[in-house]
C-alpha cells in the first residue's frame, strides 16, 4: 500500500485539456517495471563497466563483445512489461490536447505501453543501425548473418542508442528544448536530473513560466528549483493524477 498522495491546488487547476504538458522520464519509471541498471551483473559482464562497453571505440575494437552485451540486455528487457506509470502517461496523452513525452530511457516501454510520438533522447535498444550507411534495422532478418550482423552494404550493425561520448540526436534534443520552453506544465519523472542536456529541460521550462513538478522516490538535484515535488512511485503518483483529469 503506497503512501497518501496530496497535490497543490495550483497543480489541480492545471489539469485541463488545453494545458500544454511536457513529460520527461528517466530510469526511475522503468526501474519500477524491473529494468536493471546493468551495473555489476553476474558472470562475464561483471568484469566490465558500462562505460567500457557502451562506446563507439569499444565496438570498433571488439564488436562481437559489445553486440553480445546488448543482446544480453535485450533478452532481459523483452521479459519486462510497462507498469501503471507508463500506462498513466498514455492516458495523459489522450487527454491533453498538447502533450509531448520525452524520455532518456532506451527500453521501449513507453512504446509498449501505447504512447505515441515519443522523443527518445538516447535512442532505443530494440532498434539497430549500420555504422557505414546509417540504415535503420528493426528487422534483423533483412541483415546478413554474423555477430554483429552485417548490413547489406557490408557495414557492421550496432544498437541504435547513444553511447558515451556521442552527441544526442540533434532533431530530438532541439524539439525537446522547444516544447519545454513553450509548455504550461512540466513533469520530471524518475530522473536524477544530472545527465545533460536532458537535465536542463526542467530548468528551461521553469525559466519560461511553466509550473514544474517532480515525481521521484527521493529529492534530486532540481528539487530546490521545482514548484512541486511528489515523492513516491510514479506507478502510484501518475495513476492518482489521471483520476483528477477533468
Amino acid at each position: 500500500m503506497g503512501q497518501e498522495i496530496s497535490i497543490s491546488e495550483r497543480l489541480r487547476s492545471l489539469l485541463l485539456k488545453d494545458t500544454k504538458v511536457v513529460i520527461l522520464t528517466g530510469a526511475g519509471i522503468s526501474a519500477e517495471s524491473g529494468v536493471p541498471t546493468f551495473r555489476g551483473e553476474e558472470g562475464l559482464w561483471k568484469k566490465f563497466r558500462p562505460e567500457e562497453l557502451a562506446t563507439f571505440d569499444a565496438f570498433m575494437a571488439n564488436p562481437q563483445l559489445v553486440w553480445e552485451w546488448y543482446e544480453y540486455r535485450r533478452k532481459i528487457i523483452e521479459e519486462i512489461k510497462p507498469n501503471p506509470g507508463h500506462l498513466a502517461l498514455v492516458d495523459f496523452q489522450s487527454y491533453f490536447e498538447k502533450f509531448d513525452l520525452i524520455t532518456q530511457n532506451v527500453d521501449g516501454l513507453h512504446h509498449q505501453a501505447g504512447s505515441k510520438k515519443i522523443i527518445e533522447l538516447h535512442g532505443n535498444i530494440k532498434r539497430n543501425k549500420c555504422i557505414r550507411c546509417g540504415e535503420k534495422h528493426e528487422d534483423l532478418n533483412k541483415a546478413l548473418p554474423g555477430i554483429p550482423p552485417k548490413c547489406p552494404c557490408g557495414g557492421n550493425i550496432r544498437p541504435d542508442v547513444v553511447w558515451f561520448g556521442e552527441m544526442l540526436p540533434q532533431e530530438a534534443i532541439q524539439y525537446a528544448f522547444e516544447v519545454s520552453s513553450a509548455c504550461d506544465l512540466f513533469f520530471s519523472i524518475g530522473t536524477s536530473a544530472v545527465v545533460h542536456p536532458a537535465a536542463s529541460l526542467p530548468v528551461i521550462a521553469k525559466r519560461n513560466g511553466a509550473y514544474v513538478v517532480e515525481v521521484n522516490l527521493s529529492p534530486t538535484e532540481i528539487s530546490h528549483l521545482v514548484d512541486e515535488s511528489l515523492f513516491g512511485k510514479s506507478g502510484e503518483v501518475l495513476p492518482f493524477l489521471v483520476k483528477l483529469l477533468k
